[in-house]
């Protein structure tokens, strides 16, 4: 009997990569992948047709190619054999395949906890037909290892609640109370900082410690987060500045699974490109909905410690977000810098502020520059004078130009009714710079 749950369910970003769990990391993916069930089973599951299948070192995942939100998931726990592929004189005419075996449920559910809590188990073997050009002998080969590790038994270093029991395993009594809550405190500062100093002995104890700096990172930036929204009310301003530095400080310290070339294959650019557009959510939050080509490829790298990519890889990268329903876009401006944008980003709210800003007294009479502008919309020089000029080009400013620089005004010649030249206006924008540089003297 065929059952339409028999995989364990998984959750995608918007840019259809996977969500992974706290230690897991992503080591090697197949294209155009079928997963199908061995016809000698009892227990059977409809096929799944046309995917990327992702190994971790946690699981292994299905993502549909029609529908980048449809995912689903084999855990490696619930593995029991790996069959070794054999070559023969058939196989030659048929696409690559390799089966392994895993435990399921009597209620047709593939195994997703201890075994040694469930009883009427069934073994139900699948086979994987690879239907791309992918290296599948090196995915099998990966997918050995990962299952070898067991890396799923490992438990993550951050310690839980505190036991309830007041002494500890020594026999000595436990710290309890405010002063107990310092002292562990403390001692979780002193692993830290003695994390960082054996991180920091030489580049392999660097590179070996350098997934666990950046789930330390997260952890405290989670904790940070939970003790502002706390503490809002009694906390100063200087504090929440403090905290929001720490912040963005623990968010750019790196990304835990980075989509690689040997990990990726051939997808590598296609991976890369949704990996990406869940990487500028923040920046672009932060940045008013709009960042510099160039400064996220060093935010990106940055991120991604030793694995680097270059400009190019970029480039095609953020290219490839027209085929992808992914919430980011490249914009390139007609003075050819090109900028990543949000696809809720609106041209209209920005060229509001700017009317707002020109329209003062002291805009009217002196203009504004690249400067005045940044500070209003909260971005860099250079992207605000991209505004600027694109402000210009919709009719809204006029430019001049002097050793000064560029000063941008608004634009009074739509004010100007032809069949009148001479005609003053006592209302509308023209009237408020005639007072404006009536009262300045001019």
């Amino acid at each position: 009997m065929a059952s339409n749950n028999f995989f364990v369910p998984a959750s995608v970003t918007s840019s259809g990569r996977p969500v992974l769990v706290p230690n897991e990391v992503e080591c090697n993916l197949l294209s155009n992948v079928d997963i199908e069930h061995d016809q000698d089973d009892a227990v059977s599951f409809p096929p799944l047709k046309s995917g990327h299948f992702i190994l971790t070192t946690h699981r292994l995942l299905f993502l549909s190619s029609s529908c980048s939100s449809t995912a689903v998931a084999i855990p490696l726990s619930a593995i029991t054999h790996i069959f070794s592929s054999k070559r023969s004189l058939k196989s030659v005419f048929h696409s690559p395949r390799f089966r392994f075996q895993v435990s399921a449920t009597p209620d047709n559910r593939i195994l997703d906890s201890d075994p040694g809590r469930v009883t009427g188990l069934r073994s139900v073997v699948i086979t994987v037909v690879v239907r791309g050009k992918g290296d599948w002998e090196l995915f099998l080969s990966k997918m050995w290892e990962c299952w070898r590790g067991r890396a799923w038994e490992t438990t993550p270093s951050e310690t839980g609640p505190a036991s309830a029991s007041l002494y500890a395993s020594d026999g000595s009594v436990r710290m309890v109370g405010v002063g107990g809550l310092l002292r562990k405190e403390q001692e979780m500062w002193e692993n830290t900082d003695r994390s960082l100093q054996e991180a920091f002995q030489d580049l392999n104890a660097l590179m070996n410690k350098a997934k666990e700096m950046v789930m330390l990172a997260e952890k405290m930036r989670q904790k940070l987060l939970a003790g502002s929204s706390s503490q809002s009310n009694s906390a100063n301003d200087e504090e929440l500045g403090s905290k929001e530095e720490m912040q963005d400080w623990l968010l750019s310290v790196g990304i835990v699974s980075p989509v690689t070339k040997e990990s990726a294959g051939a997808l590598y650019h296609q991976q890369l490109s949704r990996q990406l557009a869940d990487f500028v959510k923040i920046p672009l939050e932060r940045a008013g909905g709009m960042i510099n080509l160039i400064d996220v490829y060093c935010l990106f790298n940055r991120a991604r410690g030793t694995a680097l990519i270059s400009p190019d890889d970029l480039s095609q990268a953020c290219s490839l977000w027209e085929k992808f329903d992914v919430p980011v876009m490249l914009r390139k401006f007609d003075s050819g810098v090109m900028v990543i944008q949000s696809k809720s980003h609106s041209d209209e709210e920005v060229f509001g502020r700017l009317r707002a800003l020109v329209t003062k007294p002291e805009a009217l009479r002196h203009g504004i520059s690249a400067s005045d502008a940044a500070m209003t919309l909260g971005i860099a020089p250079a992207m605000a004078k991209e505004h600027l000029l694109t402000a210009e080009g919709k009719g809204l400013l006029c430019r001049d130009i002097s050793p000064d620089g560029f000063r941008f005004y608004i634009n009074l010649f739509s004010e100007i009714i032809l069949d009148d030249l001479f005609l003053v206006k006592d209302y509308g924008i023209y009237s408020t710079w005639v007072k404006a540089s009536s009262a300045s003297g001019n």
